[in-house]
């Protein structure tokens, strides 16, 4: 196991940090996560339920610390 845990983003964060942490976990551009979920959100319409239910399940940064 590659020890690579999924959290919220805090470098870069523009809501709550979700789109930022899953393009640091798949080691991509937010933007391109972020283009991606707009795009589901449009044609899906479940986006918005998604992003909040992954807001509330992902946990912070733990080696991110507010200087």
């Amino acid at each position: 196991m590659s020890g690579k845990k999924l959290y919220k983003s805090r470098m870069d964060q523009k809501i709550c940090g979700v789109c930022g942490g899953i393009a640091e976990y798949l080691d991509t551009d937010s933007t391109v996560i972020r283009l991606a979920w707009v795009l589901f959100t449009l044609l899906g319409g479940s986006g918005i339920i998604a992003y909040i239910l992954a807001a509330i399940i992902m946990s912070d940064d733990p080696g991110y610390y507010d200087v």
